[in-house]
Formats: structure tokens, C-alpha cells, sequence
């Protein structure tokens, strides 16, 4: 029995290559899995369901085939896919999580978060979050014509990226005190996470107990993902899964 996670895939047309990886990685690595744990940013952006251009459908299938042949798909909203809903749950055969959850990982009690509410130090952000995730700015945005909805999309990517210019890189880290609170508030010693872009697996002391904190690799440049069975757990790049030696 093997549990994937990945995350930070920020899928689009206009990255062909991480798109063929996704696809190669579905129909290789992942077909022999229990499970896959997608914790959010699967696209790099998400203007709603209705929006069905490519590779929308090819992705869709993927997934589709890949949850027939018995794989089970949960998939969490990110900071960039928030508005994907349940006609995409329907079409990719995936199930929504949401954010956090908590479960048992080969008998480890673990929690699942994207990690933007870990950033707790970067208020503007947060603000914004508040904003897009509030059901009246969603049905809003939603009533608009598509063409509309890709172009804020847009927008909002590139005030983002603008923003991110004057913020030191700790403000948009998570934050110890946040990782120690959702920790202790849904009674864990195991958290795993996107979001950062920081992969990597931090030990720490809470309460007294050893617990650990794993940062999944975004799919720019870290394509990598988390492997779990009965044995444990360990990140390994996409490429060797497809390889292996």
C-alpha cells in the first residue's frame, strides 16, 4: 500500500512540459498507488468549471481513467484554484477536501493543509484570501463572462507576482507559531503541506513530543512527491519515480 502527495503543480498551457510530466506520472507511478493527495495550486489558475478549454479536457480524462482503475483522488483547493467545484469533482472522478483535514496515514494521525493559512505574517494576503473566499465574491466573480473571469485572473496574477517583489521571503514562510497551533488545535504530531515552495522536512519539539512538518516542492522547478506506506514516509523527484534504476 502506497499514499502519494503532491502539490504546487500550477498546471497551464503554458507549460506543455508539466503538463506531459503529470501525464506520464499519472499513467506510470501513480497507477500504483492506493492513493493521490493533490494539497492545492493544481492549476495556476481556476476561473470556474464551466471554463473547459484546453488541456482542461485531457486533464480531466487523466484523472478520470486514473480513479477508474481504482486510485483514489482527493484534491484540495489551493490560493490559486479556489473556485474549482463539485461539476470538476464530478468529471475527474476527485474528491474535494477541505482545508485542513485531518487523516490516518497508515496509522499516523495527519493533517493536510495547502499552507497559506500557515503564513500568518503576511497580512495583505491573508486580507485578499478573506476576500476571494467569502460565497458572495465567488458568486459574483462566477456571474461574469469568461472572458472577464480570465482576465482579472490575470491581473490578480500579475499584482501578486508585484507584490511578492517587496516582501522578504520570511513573511511569506509559514509561520512556527501557526504550524504549532493548527498542530496542537487538531491534535497532531504530523503535518504535511505546499504552498511555500520550500520543500523540505522540519523536526521540532511540541509539547514535549518529536513532531514533523513536510513542505512539498512546487512543480516550477522541485517536481517532486511524497511517498507513504507502513514503513514511513520520503520525497522523491517525479523523474526517478519514471525511471527507477
Amino acid at each position: 500500500m502506497t499514499t502519494l502527495f503532491i502539490s504546487d503543480l500550477h498546471l497551464s498551457e503554458e507549460r506543455p512540459e508539466k503538463l506531459v510530466l503529470f501525464f506520464r506520472f499519472l499513467n506510470g507511478p501513480a497507477r500504483q498507488a492506493d492513493a493521490l493527495y493533490i494539497l492545492g495550486d493544481f492549476f495556476e489558475a481556476w476561473v470556474g468549471d464551466d471554463y473547459c478549454n484546453d488541456p482542461i479536457p485531457q486533464i480531466l480524462s487523466e484523472m478520470s481513467k486514473l480513479s477508474a482503475s481504482g486510485v483514489k483522488i482527493f484534491l484540495m483547493h489551493g490560493n490559486r484554484d479556489f473556485l474549482i467545484g463539485e461539476a470538476f469533482e464530478a468529471s475527474s472522478g476527485a474528491t474535494l477536501l477541505p482545508d485542513p483535514s485531518v487523516i490516518d496515514l497508515y496509522g499516523v494521525k495527519t493533517l493536510l493543509m495547502h499552507g497559506d493559512l500557515l503564513c500568518t505574517q503576511d497580512v495583505e494576503y491573508l486580507n485578499f484570501r478573506k476576500m476571494v473566499r467569502d460565497p458572495d465574491w465567488q458568486q459574483g466573480f462566477l456571474t461574469k463572462p469568461i472572458a472577464e473571469r480570465l482576465m482579472m485572473a490575470q491581473q490578480l496574477r500579475a499584482a501578486s507576482k508585484e507584490a511578492m517583489k517587496d516582501k522578504v521571503p520570511v513573511i511569506m514562510d509559514a509561520a512556527q507559531e501557526a504550524v504549532e497551533e493548527f498542530m496542537r488545535r487538531h491534535d497532531v504530531l504530523n503535518l504535511i503541506h505546499g504552498h511555500t515552495h520550500r520543500p523540505a522536512v522540519h523536526k521540532f519539539e511540541l509539547d514535549g513530543t518529536t513532531a514533523a512538518r513536510t513542505v512539498l516542492g512546487d512543480w516550477y522547478q522541485n517536481e517532486n512527491v511524497l511517498i507513504c506506506d507502513h514503513n514511513g514516509q520520503h520525497m522523491a523527484s517525479i523523474e526517478s519515480t519514471l525511471n527507477p534504476e
